[in-house]
C-alpha cells in the first residue's frame, strides 16, 4: 500500500516508529498531485518547496521526540479562501487572483503550531457560492469517481483531494452545506462543527452568520483528531464560544446500544432519487442491527429552509462584498474614467455570475420597502427552524438524513438553471440556519459507481455524539475504505 493510501492515524503510528519520515509521506502526496491534478484540477497553488521545508522541520520534531501531536509531519490541504499568511489566497475568484494575505487564520495558527506540512490551497467555488465548483475563476474540479460529475461544492478541491488521496486531510467552510455535500459527492468524511466551536478569524467571509470551518478526512477516527486541532475559543473571533473542548477521540466507541437517532420525514421527499433513499434506509436498518433505538422527529418548518438560507445568506454576502471595490486591494480595472466607473468596472470584470446573481439577491432583500418583507420574515423563520432542531434533539440523540437528494450530478447539468442547484443543499441548509452539527459519511454506491452521503446532525455542541454513531456505522460497513480509480494513470 502507498504513504498516500493511509489514514492520518496510521502515518502517525508509522512516524511514532520511525518506520517513515515526514519527508517521504510528502514528497509522495507531492508526486501523487503531480500525476492527478491535471485531470482534477482540485489544487488552485501547489506548495512544494515550503512543504518540503516544512516536513524537514517536523522530522527534526519527530526525532527527537516519541511524544509529538497526531498531526505533526502529515501533509494536508487548505480551502483557497482561509488565509495563510505569504501564500496567495483567492477564493477562487479573479477580484483575489493576486491577493496574499499578511496573516494567517487562527485555524492555520493551530495547524503550524502542532508542525504539520500544507501542501497547498484548494479549488472552490468563488466566495464560496456554489454547489458544484463551477463557479471558480480557476476551472471547474472533477470528481475522482467520475471525471465528468461534479465533486460537490463549494469546497470541491478539498472533498475531491482527499478522495483522490492528494493530501492525506483537509480543511474546508460549510456556509449551506459546503462541506457535507461534497463528502458525499466525493464518498469521504466531512464535518461541519457548532457554529463558533471554531474560529473564523481569517476565513474570508460568505455569510458570517452562516459560516464554519471544518475538517475532510478518510475516516471518522481522523476527523475526531483534525476536531481536537482545530476547536477552541479564540479571542479574535467575536462569535467564538467559550466552550472547553473535549477530546473527540474519546468518542470512537463502536457502540450505539441505546442511542436514539431520529428520522425526519420532511427529508425523504419526491425527488430524491431511488438508489439514494435506499442506500439511506439500509443504514438506518445497519443501526437497528447495532442496537440503536429509530424514532421519528419532525422538522416541519425544513420546506422553508432554502428560502430563508438565499435570503440571510445573500444579504450577509452583499454586506460581507462590498469591501472589493478595487482600491484597498484585490483586482482593479485599468480602464475606468472616475472613481464610480472603477468601483462598477472592477466588480463587473472581478466577480464571475454567480456571485454578482447573489450580491443583487442581498442588497435587494435589505433595500427599503423590501427589509421587512423579506430579511426580517426570513430571520423570524430562522427562529422556528431553529426551535424544530431543540424540539426534536428532546426525542433523539442524534438525526439521521440523506446529505444530499442526489449523488454527484454530471458538468453542466444544472448551471443554467440557478434554482435547480440551489436545491442541491435542501438536506444541509437546516443545521448551518439552526447553528448546530453536521457530518457526512459514505453509506454507499450508485448503481454506476458514484458515493452516496449519509448525513447524521447533533445538538449544538455535541459533536462527540455524531462522531459516536458515525464510527459505529463505519466500523460495521467498507465504503470508506474504497478508493477511486483515476482513468489514464
Amino acid at each position: 500500500m502507498s504513504l498516500y493510501e493511509k489514514n492520518l492515524h496510521e502515518l502517525h503510528d508509522m512516524l511514532k516508529k520511525k518506520e517513515v519520515s515526514s519527508e517521504e509521506i510528502t514528497r509522495e502526496y507531492l508526486n501523487r498531485i503531480k500525476q492527478t491534478d491535471d485531470k482534477l484540477n482540485s489544487f488552485i497553488t501547489v506548495l512544494d518547496e515550503p512543504a518540503i521545508d516544512q516536513a524537514k522541520k517536523a522530522d527534526k520534531i519527530i526525532s527527537s521526540s516519541d511524544d509529538f501531536d497526531p498531526l505533526t509531519g502529515i501533509p494536508l490541504g487548505i480551502k483557497d479562501l482561509i488565509s495563510t499568511a505569504g501564500v496567495r489566497t483567492t477564493c477562487g475568484s479573479k477580484i483575489l487572483e493576486s491577493y496574499i494575505p499578511p496573516y494567517d487564520a487562527s485555524v492555520i495558527k493551530k495547524l503550524k503550531a502542532k508542525n504539520a506540512v500544507i501542501v497547498g490551497k484548494l479549488n472552490m467555488d468563488e466566495f464560496a457560492m456554489g454547489s458544484s465548483n463551477e463557479t471558480s475563476y480557476y476551472g471547474t474540479v472533477k470528481n475522482p469517481w467520475n471525471l465528468e460529475h461534479i465533486p460537490g461544492g463549494s469546497s470541491g478541491g478539498s472533498a475531491a483531494s482527499v478522495s483522490a488521496r492528494q493530501c492525506c486531510v483537509s480543511l474546508g467552510s460549510d456556509t449551506g452545506g459546503s462541506i457535507r455535500q461534497p463528502a458525499g459527492c466525493c464518498g469521504v468524511v466531512g464535518m461541519k462543527p457548532t457554529y463558533g466551536r471554531v474560529s473564523r478569524f481569517g476565513l474570508i467571509a460568505f455569510a458570517s452568520s452562516l459560516d464554519q470551518i471544518g475538517p475532510f478526512t478518510k475516516d471518522v477516527t481522523d476527523c475526531a483528531i483534525m476536531l481536537n486541532a482545530i476547536c477552541g475559543h479564540d479571542p479574535s473571533d467575536s462569535t467564538s464560544a467559550k466552550r472547553d473542548v473535549p477530546d473527540f477521540t474519546k468518542a470512537l466507541l463502536n457502540d450505539v446500544k441505546g442511542m436514539k437517532i431520529g428520522i425526519p420525514s420532511e427529508y425523504f421527499i419526491d425527488g430524491i432519487d431511488s438508489e439514494v433513499e435506499t442506500a439511506v434506509n439500509a443504514a438506518i436498518e445497519q443501526y437497528k442491527k447495532l442496537g440503536a433505538e429509530i424514532v421519528e422527529v419532525s422538522l416541519p418548518h425544513t420546506k422553508y429552509a432554502v428560502s430563508v438560507y438565499y435570503i440571510i445568506a445573500t444579504a450577509e454576502a452583499s454586506s460581507n462584498l462590498a469591501r472589493y471595490d478595487g482600491v484597498k486591494y484585490g483586482y482593479r480595472t485599468e480602464d475606468a474614467k472616475d472613481l464610480s466607473d472603477m468601483y462598477f468596472k472592477t466588480r463587473t470584470e472581478g466577480f464571475g455570475s454567480e456571485v454578482k446573481r447573489r450580491i443583487m439577491l442581498g442588497t435587494y432583500v435589505l433595500s427599503s420597502g423590501y427589509y421587512d418583507a423579506y430579511y426580517l420574515r426570513a430571520q423570524k423563520v430562522r427562529t422556528l427552524i431553529m426551535n424544530d432542531f431543540r424540539n426534536a434533539f428532546e426525542k433523539c440523540d442524534v438525526i439521521l438524513t440523506p446529505t444530499a437528494p442526489t449523488a454527484a450530478f454530471k458538468l453542466g447539468e444544472k448551471t443554467s438553471d440557478p434554482l435547480q442547484m440551489y436545491l442541491s443543499d435542501i438536506f444541509t441548509i437546516s443545521a448551518n440556519l439552526a447553528g448546530t452539527c453536521g457530518v457526512s459519511i459514505p453509506c454507499g454506491f450508485t448503481s454506476n459507481g458514484l458515493p452516496i452521503g449519509l448525513q447524521l446532525m447533533g445538538k449544538h455542541f455535541d459533536e462527540s455524539s455524531i462522531i459516536k454513531a458515525a464510527y459505529a456505522f463505519e466500523q460495521s460497513s467498507d465504503y470508506h475504505k474504497t478508493i477511486p480509480t483515476i482513468p489514464n494513470l
